[in-house]
């Protein structure tokens, strides 16, 4: 029985960067052999054990054979006769492939080393092809390698991959993890951008592709290009903002032209795109506020009736973070001073409204109109319409 760290941790330790996660895979044993020493077995397609102390995952070297479409269709044989060699041959990149004996010995059949040198991502083998969540992962490396380019036989087997049918496959959850991930990376606009230029963005999220769209005079068909997107999500990026920030950021563009009186977007896109790859609901709401209200936003708290309905209508008084955290995503779109002074503007309006106490209200009310219950919701209104306009002078 021989134990090998693989994959990342190996990468990374010749990256010079810090180890996160410590996998390995362990040649010459059996599934009995591991529960007898003490493992735990947690692998459910395949034979995988965590440490007794640390806790650290041990896979069995193992092969895989292709039955099916997607990244399901495998098989997978796992015994002590599969070699490190033949485990490693199944992993997408060769800067993945590598494995790292007790004694500090690189095992790189592959040549990862020296694509790490030359800043490549590079496919292994044909096998690549098999799996459609490679497509993801190479873009999700992209953008947090970002001196990294990809090599031109592996875009060629993405783009292959895209039109042949095989990214059909994917499915939502997947999508998401890998998608979520690259969108917390250095630089994400790298990973919108391999996914454009290997199909997959217009296949997956044909709504976020039309940013780059232009008509027939080479302006942008929505309000904001998909180049401006891409800078202000790195921008959020760099700034350290969390998943739902950056998430409405990147789909608030997608929302279309006013539909109704108050100025609020056609926010059906986002939600399309969300229900599409089954985005988590808190990112979901976020994303879907931020598009329908940005205009609305950008023009500021001008009246505080209409101020007031607006934090009616994002639920801003049970839930005040998810505000704010919108007025946090619009403050990354380069609307300048004027826009700045407005997302100000809307943060005095919410804790001027939230400083209204409804309870002595209710209770007032209820003494002065008994059985009237509906004056009550009116008077706490107009109490936070009147610390809306002390608030808000101008």
């Amino acid at each position: 029985m021989r134990v090998y760290l693989v994959g990342g941790a190996v990468r990374d330790r010749l990256l010079g960067r810090a180890v996160q996660d410590c996998d390995h895979v362990v040649v010459g044993a059996t599934a009995d052999e591991m529960v007898a020493l003490g493992y735990v077995p947690v692998g459910r397609d395949f034979p995988v054990f965590l440490h007794p102390q640390t806790h650290e995952e041990y896979a069995l070297a193992r092969t895989e054979r292709k039955t099916a479409p997607g990244y399901a269709g495998f098989v997978f044989h796992a015994d002590g006769a599969v070699t490190l060699e033949e485990d490693l041959a199944r992993r997408d990149l060769t800067i993945n492939a590598m494995a790292q004996a007790d004694d500090g010995r690189i095992v790189d059949p592959f040549g990862g080393q020296a694509d790490l040198q030359a800043r490549v991502l590079r496919h292994v083998s044909l096998a690549f092809l098999e799996d459609p969540v490679r497509i993801l992962r190479v873009a999700r490396f992209a953008a947090r390698f970002t001196d990294f380019s990809i090599a031109a036989e592996t875009a060629e087997l993405m783009r292959r991959m895209v039109d042949d049918g095989e990214a059909d496959a994917l499915v939502p959850e997947r999508v998401w993890q890998e998608f979520s991930r690259g969108l917390m990376e250095v630089q994400p606009s790298r990973m919108i951008t391999v996914l454009r230029e290997c199909g997959l963005l217009a296949r997956l999220l044909p709504a976020l592709e039309q940013l780059w769209r232009q008509d027939a005079t080479g302006a942008a068909l929505r309000g904001t290009t998909g180049a401006a997107a891409m800078t202000h999500l790195d921008a959020a990026s760099a700034a350290g903002m969390p998943l739902e920030v950056r998430v409405a950021i990147l789909l608030h563009s997608t929302a279309t032209v006013p539909l109704r009186d108050d100025g609020t977007l056609n926010a059906a896109p986002i939600q399309a795109i969300c229900a599409r790859i089954k985005i988590p609901g808190d990112c979901r709401d976020l994303a879907v506020a931020t598009g329908r209200e940005r205009d609305v936003i950008r023009s500021g708290p001008r009246e505080p009736a209409a101020a007031l309905a607006v934090l009616e209508r994002c639920d801003a008084f049970r839930k005040p973070e998810r505000f704010t955290q919108m007025l946090a995503a619009l403050g990354w779109l380069g609307w300048g001073a004027t826009g700045q002074a407005a997302l100000a503007a809307w943060q005095r309006a919410l804790a001027a409204a939230r400083s209204v106490a409804a309870g002595p209200i209710a209770i007032a009310v209820q003494q002065d109109h008994p059985g009237e219950p509906q004056r009550i919701q009116q008077a706490v209104r107009n109490a936070r319409i009147a610390a809306i306009t002390a608030a808000l002078p101008n």
